[in-house]
């Protein structure tokens, strides 16, 4: 059964299939559009350095056949095979292409995808439809590179200037020459290395000899390499403000730690003090102000750059930034470390970034089964920013100095790998099981604990109870009781039978609990 790949999305390909003689097939179209879809071999720059590996209707195979052009079959638009085992070493990426042949632009394509079958099975497939892009007119679909082995990664990311300027980026320029009139690609089955399944969906058809195409023609000659647009830094300039427009505020400061105050969230208003009306929600007028009256142009100018502004990115230099209350910024750039995070969490990246799998192991699996507090983790390296979310939970970043702090799988979002954690058990008589269970992390570096809704950060006393189905973290150096019979924090434990517990924290001073208004 074939992987669904999202944007960004990567993978060994080893994990995929254990064959290195692969069909690569690309589904793109649009009513009235033609479109030419292309491979480009960069080297370990990310440069055409060799443009005999341009590989394009013009020039249908690389000198070793390593790479070659098939032509429209099987359902694809345009198909190619790839022997990664005969790949040259001076290439280190194989970038799959499509750009739009004269007016039009991505967002007008229908469904597409492209896709990988190997041993005449699909194992990969990466779908995209035109409300993905704006008006880009080039789109680079997806990559096998090297990283120790061959990897495969879903890009989907594009280029308004279309075919000039995607050579641009690879270090090669579009050539002036008259046009040429590609030959005729053989529409046949597909060569014997990937067999087919019939015409459905997923497969190819029946096996046949590779395609035999005419001499290769000079591709572009290359010019000055440009900075890849993956290596580019986050934009942190303002946007463009018109004339007579107010400048932008300077940035908020980082998050402050629990407890402490905490300035607005990025393009919210600041909470209202008790008893004091609340601030209008984005795109309302205010409580109380005349309905369809307008109220006057905002302080910072008219305009819609003005008026996205606010929104902008939240830049501090720092490695975690809170970009708003529920979306958090990485930057793997500063120090280089890696970061842990839950699989699925990310909704946007930018720079050369790396996401893989982290395992937990036969006995981490096995530890996490039984006491609920297993995590599916990706490990993102490389250097860029990674942005973070998961279904419009509240996030917080809590820096750890040496110190620690208890909080359940469930309400973790990512942390720094330089971090210690284990599972620690909380003893109860009458809990199945015996106990209940929770993470501790301990080090330097940061944990984004996630809740529902705005927590409320308390004192541990020798009165502090809590609901265990409420309460989010607390101080690793707090003593837990489990007290009486309240409630029970549900995937606690396998099997539970909805008995209910109290938690009793007790502690020396500077001891705090984290509570959400929101019971699991």
């Amino acid at each position: 059964m074939a992987r669904e790949f999202q944007r960004g999305h990567k993978a060994r390909v080893s994990d995929l299939t254990q064959g290195t003689d692969l069909y690569v097939g690309v589904r793109i179209d649009a009513p009235g559009l033609t479109f030419d879809i292309s491979c480009f071999g960069l080297d370990a720059e990310e440069q055409l350095s060799d443009d005999r590996y341009f590989i394009f209707f013009n020039q249908p195979k690389s000198p070793e056949e390593s790479i070659q052009l098939l032509g429209a079959q099987a359902g694809d638009t345009e198909s190619f095979r790839v022997t990664l085992e005969r790949v040259p070493d001076f290439l280190h990426k194989l970038s799959f292409t499509a750009t739009v042949d004269g007016s039009g632009q991505m967002s007008d394509i229908g469904p597409g995808y492209i896709r990988i079958v190997a041993g005449g099975e699909e194992v990969v497939r990466y779908a995209f439809t035109g409300a993905e892009f704006t008006t880009e007119r080039a789109v680079m679909l997806g990559d096998f590179y090297r990283k120790d082995v061959w990897r495969f990664a879903a890009v989907g990311q594009g280029f308004d200037g279309g075919l000039d300027a995607l050579l641009k980026n690879f270090g090669g320029e579009v050539a002036e020459e008259e046009p040429s009139v590609p030959e005729p690609r053989a529409t046949g089955p597909v060569p014997g290395f990937a067999p087919p399944a019939g015409p459905a969906q997923g497969h190819v058809p029946a096996p046949a000899p590779a395609p035999s195409f005419g001499a290769p023609v000079a591709a572009p000659a290359p010019a000055p390499a440009p900075t890849p647009v993956h290596a580019a830094p986050t934009i942190v300039a303002p946007l463009s403000v018109p004339q007579g427009a107010v400048p932008p505020p300077a940035p908020p400061p980082a998050p402050a730690p629990y407890g402490q105050s905490v300035p607005p969230p990025y393009g919210q208003a600041a909470p209202a003090p008790f008893g004091q009306p609340v601030p209008a929600p984005f795109g309302q007028q205010p409580p109380g102000a005349p309905q369809g009256v307008p109220q006057g142009p905002p302080p910072e100018g008219a305009g819609l750059q003005a008026a996205l502004q606010k929104y902008r990115e939240v830049p501090t230099g720092q490695r975690w930034t809170a970009q708003n209350g529920q979306l958090v910024r990485v930057d793997l750039g500063m120090d280089g470390s890696p970061v842990l995070a839950r699989q699925g969490s990310m909704v946007m990246y930018q720079g050369k970034v790396d996401f893989g799998y982290k395992g937990a192991g036969f006995a981490g699996r096995v530890v996490g089964h039984v006491t609920g507090q297993e995590m599916q983790l990706m490990r993102c390296t490389g250097k860029g920013q990674v942005f973070l979310a998961e279904e419009g939970a509240h996030l917080h970043p809590v820096e750890l100095q040496g110190d620690g702090i208890c909080v359940s799988a469930e309400n973790v979002l990512a942390f720094d790998e330089s971090l210690r954690y284990e599972v620690r058990r909380i003893d109860g008589h009458g809990i199945p099981g015996g106990a209940l269970f929770t993470m501790v992390f301990q080090g330097t570096g940061t944990v984004v604990v996630k809740t529902h809704g705005t927590p409320v950060v308390l004192p541990v006393t020798p009165t502090t109870f809590a609901d265990s189905n409420a309460v989010v973290a607390w101080s690793a150096a707090s003593q837990v009781i489990v007290s009486s019979q309240v409630r029970l924090r549900r995937h606690a434990y396998p099997g539970h039978s909805g008995e209910t517990v109290n938690l009793q924290f007790r502690g020396a001073p500077g001891n705090f609990i984290v509570v959400q208004p929101y019971e699991v």
